[in-house]
């Protein structure tokens, strides 16, 4: 798998909505632009925790042996089949919050951290998922992690922007199309069981 594959893959992954995602949208919807870009800043700093322990984990492994991290790649394909297949057969509907949100900065952008900085499938998802692109038996395995780990980052902070600032728009046509949503997260689930296997597949 090279860098081309690890954007593709993590533009999937931060495009499909999650409770950060829903957040945002809530923000952009109830308190306008600005207040959802500050909601993306917020949960994107909630994802640095989970980056840090991960990468930390994972460099330990691949330093005690070359099959650890062979185990972490088998783990990687194994947790990218389950959420494929978790999407596949997933019946649950988006809903945004209309909840008043408050006028200070500070509430949206810590309830913002605390949505992904309380979710430990972050942790999982990072140890899993970094390794399959990083050189193993590199002497820079920890800066290329980190280097995977900003990019991801930056990924997810302009993707939750642009859902934000489109706030009501998807609204919208979250309301009034649901199948289409539904739709929508089948044909990720299949993307993610095609990577599975072709990470499963792939020699290490």
């Amino acid at each position: 798998m090279n860098t081309y594959t690890f954007f593709i893959t993590s533009f999937i992954i931060i495009l499909i909505p999650g409770t950060g995602v829903i957040y945002t949208i809530s923000v952009g919807v109830s308190k306008g632009k600005k207040a959802s870009i500050l909601a993306a800043f917020g949960c994107t700093a909630g994802i640095i925790p989970h980056l840090c322990i991960s990468i930390a984990l994972s460099s330990l492994l691949v330093k005690m042996s070359s099959s650890a991290f062979t185990i972490i790649k088998l783990l990687g394909a194994l947790y990218l089949l389950y959420l494929g297949v978790g999407m596949m057969l997933s019946k649950t509907k988006l809903k945004l919050e209309n909840a008043k949100l408050e006028n200070n900065p500070v509430p949206i952008v810590c309830r913002g951290i605390l949505i992904n900085l309380l979710n430990p499938k972050l942790t999982l998802f990072f140890f899993s998922f970094l390794p399959q692109y990083v050189n193993s038996n590199g002497k820079n395995y920890v800066i290329e992690s980190l280097t995977y780990g900003l990019a991801f980052m930056i990924l997810t902070l302009i993707v939750f922007m642009g859902y934000g600032i489109l706030g009501g728009t998807a609204k919208k046509l979250i309301i009034s199309s649901p199948k289409r949503i539904n739709l929508l997260q089948k044909f990720f689930g299949i993307i993610f069981i095609v990577f599975a296997v072709q990470l499963a597949l792939s020699p290490f």
